[in-house]
C-alpha cells in the first residue's frame, strides 16, 4: 500500500503539468479571437495607480471616469492567478469594433466637482497610469501630466489631465494583432485649481492592415529582453556566474582531494601504528560525526519544506521553459504557485517524517504538523496583514473573501490530505539511517575555536560566494517583479539556478570539512545554516534596490516589498539549506566509508 500512495503523491504534479501546459496554450488557438467587420471586441479597463509603485493599484472607475451605461458595466470573470495578480477587469466606455474607424467620439460631457478635481489632481502628482485589455492585449497610458508654471512660484506645478485616447489597432485579416493608445497633448483638462472644470472625454479609432501573424502577436512584449544590449548583459553574468563556479570548485576540488588523499594515506599509515598513539583530524571524532542534531523534529521539518520547494522551483522552470508564462498570461505564475504547492505537499510530508524516523523520533504527527506550518505559517501571517493593510488603501491587492475561500479550501482539500498521505508513507518507509561509522555513547567535548569559526562568520562566507554568482541577474527579476519590465528568458535565468545549486553546495562541503577537521562534530545544523545563509543576502540586496534602483514609496508599496520578499528570502533559505545538507550529508558518508574506524 505504502509505493502506491508514494507513487500516486508523485505523480499527481506531474499530471497537473501537463495540464497547465495545455490550458494557456489553448488560449492562443487558431479557433479563438477571428471577429467579422462591425463585430464587438472586448475592451476592458483594469486599474490604475502610481507608477513607481506596482504593488498599489485601485480599480479603474475609484477615479471619477465617464462610467459606461449601468446595464454595460460587467465585470469579467477573473481566474484564481488573475485576482491574485490584482487584476480587477470591467467593460470599457469606449467601443472599438472590429474595422470600424472613429473620429473624435465623445464618451460623455461631464462637469468635474471640486472633489473629483482633487481626486484627479492628486492622481496626476502621483504619476498615476491606467491599463486596459483589448482582446486580451495590454494597452497603457499616463491619466495626465504635471508641468511648472513660470508666473507663479518656481515650486508650484500646473496639473493637466488628457482628456482625448487616440486608439490605434492593427489587425490581420480577422484577427486584432497590435493595439497602441495616446493620449493627445492638446486636449487637456487644468486641474490646478480647487473649482468645477467640464471636460469632455472623447476617443478616435484608427485601423491599419499588418502582416504579423496572430501566433506572433504577444512577441512584441518581449522584443525588449531580447535586445542584443540586454542579451549581452544576460551572458555576461552568466559568464560571470560560470567562472566563478569554475574557479571555486577548481579551487576547492584540488585543496580537498589533495587534503583528502594526504588524509587516507595518514590515516592508513596510523592503522600500523601501536594502539596507544593518538588520533587527531577528522577522523578523531567519527563516533560522533553521525550523532543526530539538537532539535531533530525542526532539522527534519526543514528538510521536507526545503524540499517540497525545491521541486517546486523544478517544475516552476519546466513550466516557463516551454512556454507556459509567455508575456501577459495574466495569473499564469500565480496559479501554478498556489496548484503546484499544494500537490507537491506529499513530499514535504514524505521526506520530513522519513528522516524524523530515522532519527529515531516518535512524535512524528507533530512533526507533520510543523512541517506543514514551517513555511506556510509564516507565509500565512504576512499575508493578512499586507491583506489588512490593502483593504485599508482599498487596492486591488486586496484578496476577495470568495478568493480567500478558495484558497482555504484548496488547503483543506489538497495541500493538509497530500502531506498527510506523504508523512504516512515516509513512517512507514522503515529506512534506517545510514551511518558508515557508529556512534559513541557520550559525546566528545569540542575544543575551543577561533571566531572565525563560528556559526555566524561561517554563514557570511558561505552566503557571499553564491549570491557573487546571481546578483547581476537579480537586477532584473527584481525589475520585472516590482517594476514593468518584462522578463523572458527562462533558459538563462534556468542556467543561473544551476549554478546557484553547484555553488552552495560546493561551499557548503568545504566549510563542512574544515570544520570537521577542527574537531567540531555539530556540522548538522551549521550545514543547513550556511546553506541557506544566500537568502539572507538576497533580503540584503532588497534593501539596496528599494533605496538606490527603484522609487517605490508609500507605507503599502514598503510593506508589501519587504514582506512578501522576507517570505521569498525566507523559502530560498530552506531550499538552500536543504541542498547544502544534502551535499554535505553525502560528504560526510563517503570520507567515513573510505576509512577503517575501531
Amino acid at each position: 500500500m505504502e509505493p502506491q500512495l508514494l507513487r500516486c503523491f508523485i505523480f499527481i504534479p506531474f499530471l497537473l503539468l501537463q495540464a497547465l501546459i495545455n490550458l494557456p496554450l489553448a488560449r492562443s488557438n487558431p479557433s479563438n479571437h477571428k471577429y467579422k467587420s462591425g463585430d464587438p471586441v472586448p475592451l476592458y479597463v483594469n486599474k490604475v495607480g502610481p507608477f513607481q509603485n506596482p504593488s498599489e493599484t485601485y480599480r479603474y472607475f475609484d477615479l471619477p471616469f465617464c462610467m459606461p451605461g449601468s446595464a454595460h458595466l460587467v465585470d469579467k470573470p477573473e481566474a484564481l492567478g488573475e485576482v491574485l495578480n490584482g487584476d480587477r477587469l470591467v467593460s470599457a466606455p469606449y467601443q472599438l469594433d472590429f474595422l470600424i474607424e472613429k473620429d473624435t467620439e465623445v464618451v460623455c460631457k461631464k462637469r468635474l466637482t471640486k472633489d473629483e478635481v482633487h481626486k484627479f489632481r492628486s492622481a496626476v502628482a502621483k504619476d498615476y497610469y491606467f491599463q486596459m485589455y483589448y482582446d486580451d492585449l495590454p494597452l497603457w497610458g499616463f491619466l495626465g501630466k504635471a508641468e511648472k508654471d513660470n508666473k507663479a512660484d518656481p515650486g508650484e506645478n500646473k496639473y493637466y489631465l488628457f482628456k482625448h485616447l487616440h486608439f490605434e489597432v492593427l489587425y490581420n485579416k480577422d484577427r486584432v494583432i497590435e493595439v497602441n493608445v495616446r493620449t493627445d497633448p492638446s486636449a487637456l483638462v487644468d486641474l490646478s485649481e480647487d473649482k468645477e472644470v467640464d471636460a469632455d472625454f472623447m476617443y478616435t479609432v484608427k485601423w491599419k492592415e499588418t502582416d504579423i501573424p496572430f501566433e506572433k502577436r504577444m512577441d512584441k512584449y518581449s522584443q525588449s529582453s531580447n535586445m542584443p544590449h540586454h542579451l549581452e548583459i544576460h551572458w555576461f553574468s552568466i559568464i560571470n556566474s560560470c567562472v566563478t563556479v569554475l574557479l571555486l570548485t577548481g579551487f576547492l576540488a584540488t585543496i580537498l582531494m589533495r587534503v583528502l588523499k594526504n588524509d587516507f594515506v595518514k590515516y592508513a599509515h596510523d592503522e600500523e601504528t601501536p594502539e596507544d598513539q593518538e588520533e587527531t583530524g577528522w577522523k578523531y571524532i567519527h563516533g560522533d560525526v553521525f550523532r543526530y542534531p539538537k532539535y531533530k523534529s525542526v532539522f527534519a521539518a526543514a528538510l521536507g519544506s526545503g524540499t517540497q520547494l525545491f521541486a517546486i522551483a523544478i517544475l516552476v522552470f519546466m513550466l516557463a521553459l516551454v512556454g507556459v508564462f509567455y508575456p501577459y498570461n495574466r495569473g499564469a505564475l500565480f496559479t501554478a504557485l498556489v496548484v503546484i504547492y499544494a500537490l507537491t505537499s506529499g513530499f514535504a510530508g514524505y521526506t520530513a517524517a522519513s528522516f524524523y524516523c530515522q532519527l529515531e523520533g516518535t512524535n512524528w504527527v507533530r512533526n507533520l504538523l510543523l512541517t506543514g506550518s514551517l513555511f506556510c505559517g509564516p507565509l500565512f501571517l504576512t499575508f493578512c496583514f499586507l491583506n489588512t493593510v490593502a483593504i485599508a488603501y482599498n487596492a486591488t491587492a486586496a484578496l476577495p473573501f470568495g478568493t480567500i475561500v478558495v484558497i482555504v479550501l484548496i488547503w483543506v482539500l489538497v495541500t493538509s490530505p497530500l502531506l498527510v498521505l506523504g508523512g504516512i508513507a515516509g513512517k512507514n518507509s522503515k529506512a534506517e539511517f545510514q551511518a558508515p561509522v557508529r556512534t559513541t555513547k557520550y559525546p566528545r567535548e569540542i575544543p575551543p575555536l577561533p571566531w572565525y569559526r563560528g556559526t555566524l562568520p561561517q554563514m557570511a562566507m558561505a552566503g557571499f560566494l553564491p549570491f557573487s554568482a546571481i546578483y547581476i541577474e537579480l537586477y532584473y527579476i527584481f525589475a520585472s517583479v516590482w517594476g514593468h519590465r518584462i522578463y523572458t528568458i527562462y533558459s538563462i535565468l534556468f542556467i543561473v539556478f544551476i549554478i546557484l545549486l553547484i555553488v552552495t553546495a560546493f561551499i557548503t562541503v568545504a566549510l563542512t570539512y574544515f570544520q570537521l577537521a577542527a574537531e567540531d562534530h555539530e556540522w548538522w545544523w551549521r550545514a543547513f545554516l550556511c546553506g541557506g545563509s544566500t537568502g539572507l543576502f538576497i533580503y540584503g540586496y532588497c534593501l539596496y534596490y528599494y533605496y538606490a534602483r527603484s522609487d517605490m514609496n508609500g507605507f503599502m508599496q514598503t510593506s508589501f516589498f519587504f514582506g512578501y520578499m522576507a517570505c521569498i528570502c525566507y523559502g530560498f533559505f530552506l531550499m538552500l539549506g536543504t541542498v547544502g545538507f544534502r551535499a554535505s550529508l553525502f560528504f560526510v558518508r563517503h570520507i567515513y566509508r573510505s576509512i577503517k574506524c575501531e
